[in-house]
């Protein structure tokens, strides 16, 4: 199922709508993160979903290195003109929301993370080999796949919420335990100090 052609008055990035627009922001933002240069870090994420987009690519990344591996070899006859073709070729053929018997199939937040992951992947494949050129056409591409294919089936889901929930980084429990006592503490110690004062009175 081709999913790749563009529907007129689409705004991308300036979209008003507010589900579409930060689809966009995560796609420019991964695409930047994962190419920027090294020893430079990068701006505040655009939006929490964006965020948690970094968090999780950071730790497939770190858990899964062998799954990164494999993509120079799937993108290596990948040229400037063929970067975004090929891409979206890819993303209709696995991701697409429905199967190849037309059934319409869930589709799981790991499948959308896999789709930014696969474009940062083609991205970072690019400006390795000197096609930097390409990467605003591959930010572009994605955030419209996002848009035509993503978007519809998330407002169902309630918007990129259950993606910042599933993939966000998660508060240290150490320091949840820490923050806990000192609250704990403080309460403790000004509920002594109100009582000895109340009992000088």
């Amino acid at each position: 199922m081709v999913m790749s052609e563009k529907p007129a008055g689409s705004h991308g990035l300036h979209s008003t709508d507010r589900l579409v627009r930060e689809g966009y922001q995560m796609a420019y933002d991964y695409v930047n993160y994962v190419t920027a240069k090294p020893g430079f870090p990068p701006p505040p994420a655009p939006c929490p979903a964006a965020a948690a987009l970094r968090h999780a690519g950071d730790e497939l990344l770190a858990r899964f290195p062998i799954f990164f591996r494999r993509w120079p070899r799937v993108f290596q006859d990948v040229n400037e003109n063929s970067a975004c073709s090929t891409l979206i070729a890819i993303l209709d053929e696995h991701f697409a929301p429905t199967t190849s018997r037309g059934r319409r199939r869930d589709l799981a937040w790991s499948a959308v993370l896999s789709v930014y992951v696969l474009a940062g992947q083609m991205a970072l494949h690019c400006h390795n080999s000197g096609m930097e050129a390409v990467l605003p056409q591959i930010q572009e591409c994605v955030g419209g796949y996002v848009e035509r294919v993503i978007c519809p089936e998330l407002r169902d889901k309630g918007g990129w919420s259950g993606f910042v929930t599933r993939f966000g980084e998660k508060p240290n429990l150490e320091g949840e335990v820490k923050k806990v006592c000192c609250w704990t503490l403080l309460i403790f110690s000004t509920g002594i100090l109100i009582y000895f004062l109340w009992r000088r009175d």
